[in-house]
This record gives structure tokens, sequence and C-alpha cells, in this order.
């Protein structure tokens, strides 16, 4: 049996059951927050983001701090990512354009991506992007040419693989040897773009950057990337008496998603990282560089729930009843995409018992639209109830989709009592606009 209680790690910091035994979020009933804006709906909870990035600033001290866009991004949490004095990384043109459209500053930024084209490029270096993370030796020379018919000098991080595999899934480790991200320090690739990178007089060489992947909780690959680092960089001071000023060591770290999840806590990954490095500086006699992050998922997950409609129960076998609700995979591919683990809690009797496991089907025709296997949900589920997920603000309505043409979901955002909308739901003819005849 699940309870709201057991998932109150997963869950938005203001949420609680109501006296009409309601899940309330923000001061917000969510039953009314389905009738009013109409579900799929993901619910934005301005209070938790707010107190994560406060933590983070706590934990983390002196360091840059990046929020990274790929998890969520519109133009109202952009604006208040630089209400909270963080950074932002992008990773795409449409990124940097919601960024810019929302007025955040430029220089708070670093742009990624692995094949970042000319126009990206130039958009950014015209825009005078803060950092700009090279990802390969070619790229290297197509930013140096950009900058120098912009008449700028680009800051740049160079970002390299040190070879850690973090204990995640492998579609979210990208830290190993084999990822197509970064330029490889065993090898040499690393070692010959700070020649080529040092030498050009169109870029600011700024340090290296590595993200070793998504969802960690361990603090181990972190300090096992660490000593990597500061090795091959006192490799560098060696061969060629070169310090650089930063380091951005990215992001990855965990969040709670079901019940007995915890949280990883940022002010002990704070404590270990930076005495982690503290230490290497010191044994490979490097200056200490001042030390990046970029978090995003757990700045955001744990912010957001969505509300779905429940639809047809079925009940196939005496072991096994599917209740189908009206999104899926649509709004939420990370379940079939690497078999994502998440809960649920009934919204509209948040205080029944949740006891009888089911299957939460998704509405898409695919076998694999499935958002949770053997989920606990009360015996008296109906159709029309809400039903509630929990930790949903990272990679869901990024990677939402039209699947079966099926229009993207409204988010609201809720503080004390009240909610507004932050993105309108999608209608049929938003399906069709860009189609020509």
């Amino acid at each position: 049996m699940t309870t709201t209680d057991d998932l109150r790690s997963a869950l938005p910091n203001t949420a609680a059951i109501n006296r009409a035994g309601h899940l309330e979020i923000g001061g917000c009933d969510t039953v009314d927050l389905a009738a009013q804006f109409g579900t799929p709906l993901l619910v934005f909870c301005e209070r938790t983001f707010t107190d994560r990035a406060s933590a983070a600033r706590a934990a983390f001290g002196e360091a840059n701090l990046y929020y990274a866009a790929k998890a969520f991004l519109s133009k109202a949490v952009c604006r208040l990512v630089e209400q909270e004095g963080l950074g932002l990384d992008v990773a795409s043109g449409g990124e940097l354009f919601t960024a810019m459209a929302a007025g955040f500053p430029p220089a708070r930024m670093i742009m990624h991506g692995n094949n970042k084209s000319d126009s990206e490029l130039q958009t950014g270096i015209d825009a005078g992007i803060g950092r700009i993370a090279v990802d390969s030796l070619e790229e290297i020379q197509r930013i140096a040419a950009i900058a120098r018919a912009a008449g700028r000098r680009q800051p740049v991080f160079l970002r390299v693989t040190p070879g850690v595999t973090a204990n995640t899934h492998a579609h979210i480790q990208t830290g190993h040897h084999e990822s197509k991200f970064g330029l490889p320090i065993r090898g040499g690739m690393a070692r010959e773009a700070i020649i080529k990178a040092n030498a050009s007089p169109d870029l600011e060489l700024r340090g290296l950057h590595a993200h070793i992947g998504s969802n960690i909780f361990d603090a181990d690959p972190f300090q096992e990337s660490i000593k990597v680092l500061f090795g091959f960089l006192a490799a560098i001071k060696a061969e060629f008496g070169l310090e650089f000023p930063e380091l951005n060591l990215g992001g990855g770290f965990g969040v709670p998603f079901l019940a007995g999840d915890r949280l990883f806590d940022p002010k002990m990954l704070g404590n270990l990282v930076v005495s982690t490095a503290q230490q290497a500086a010191e044994s490979n006699d490097v200056a200490l560089p001042k030390l990046c992050f970029e978090p995003g998922r757990w700045l955001i997950s744990n912010a957001m729930v969505t509300l779905y409609s429940v639809g047809t129960i079925k009940r196939t076998s005496p072991e096994l009843t599917f209740v189908s609700v009206d999104g899926g995979m649509s709004d939420n591919l990370r379940p079939s995409l690497y078999q994502a683990k998440y809960a649920a809690i009934l919204a509209s009797n948040a205080k029944d018992e949740a006891d009888t496991p089911v299957n939460l089907a998704g509405m898409h025709c695919e076998s694999g639209d499935v958002l949770i296997e053997g989920v606990p949900l009360p015996k008296s589920v109906a159709r029309g109830d809400i039903v509630a997920v929990p930790a949903t603000g990272a990679y869901t309505y990024s990677m939402a989709s039209n699947y079966n043409k099926k229009p993207k979901p409204a988010v609201v955002t809720v503080a004390d009592g009240n909610a507004r909308l932050m993105i309108r739901r999608e209608t049929y003819e938003d399906l069709v606009r860009l189609e020509v005849e």
C-alpha cells in the first residue's frame, strides 16, 4: 500500500490533502484545476522550484549555477531562473530563442550541443552568449570563424569525456568513452582541442566541461570524474604551462520518483565535490578553478505533477487491471523510452488506501504505452477520477509529441492558492496550422 505521505519526497513541497480529500498543490485543489484547465495538465509549484534553487546556491557556495533548459523551458521559467540568480544552459537554437524572447541575459548562458549548426552558433555569438561548450574538433574552427566575422572573442569551454560510467540508465550515461558527447581524454582528442582552441585569437578558452550522466544518486562518479579531470589539468599544465579559470562539472543529480526514494542532498554533494576538487587541485599542483554546475532535473522535476482523467477501466484477468487515462507517451515518453518508473495518486480521493495494483495505461495505439505498471490505486477508482503522477517536471513536456495527433497539454503554475496559465493547451487547429495545402 502506498500513501501520499510515502510519496512526500517526490511531490512538490506544498502538496497536501485538503478537507475534500483531494490532493492540493500550491494551495490549489487539483480536482478544481483539472475542471478549470482540462487534462492532461502539468501543474508547476513555483515554491518548490525556488526552494530548490535556494538550497543549491547554499550548497555550492561560490560556484556558478546554470539551469539546464532541456529539462523544461518556457519564457516564465526563464524569468524565474533569472530571478533566482542562476545562469541558463541551452542545447538548441529553439532553447536559445525562447530564452532571448524572455529577455534572459545572453552573457549568463552556455550553449551546448554535439552538432550545433552554423546558424545556431551565429545567433549565439551575435547575441553575446557567455560560453559555448565545444563538442568536437571541427567546431573549434567554425566558432572561431563566426566570432572573427562578428568582431568578438568568444569564451568557450571544451567538453571532455572523462571515461566515467555513472550508475544510471545506459541512455542517460554521457561520460563514458563510447559517448557521442565531448572530446575523449583517452586517445588525445581533448589535448588536441586544447592546443587548437588556445592557439586561436578569436577564442577565449575558459576551461573544461564534463557531464557524466543524469539522475545519479551516488557521489562516487562525481568524485571519480573530478580526479580524472584534475589529472588531465595537471598534464596540460606540465606540457603547455596552461591553467584555466573555470571547471564545469555538469549536473545529473538524482531526484525521487517513487515511495522510499531519497532526495539527493545538495549540501552533502556540494561539500564532497568542493573538498574533492580542492584536494585534487592541491595534489596535482594546479590552481583551483571556479566550479560550475548545471542542475536541471534536480530543480524542476519534483516541482511538477501531471493530472490525468480516468477513462476506461478494464480487468483483463483476475491479476491484471488496466486503468486508462487521457494522456500517455505523447506527454511522457520516458517510461517507453528508457523504462522510467513513476508513482501515482488518486488525486480526487487521496485519503483512500491505495492497495490495488493496476497498470496505468496511456491512450495511444501502442502496446508499450503504459505509464506505470503495477501501481497501487484505491479500489474505488472510477471513470472521471483524477490521477496525479508526481515528479514530471523534467523531460516530460520537453519531450512531448503530437503522436496520434494528440494536442500537447497545458501547463499551469500555482502559488498561494492562485493558478495561472503558463502554456496553453494545443488545439486541433494547432495540429494542422503548419500544413501546406
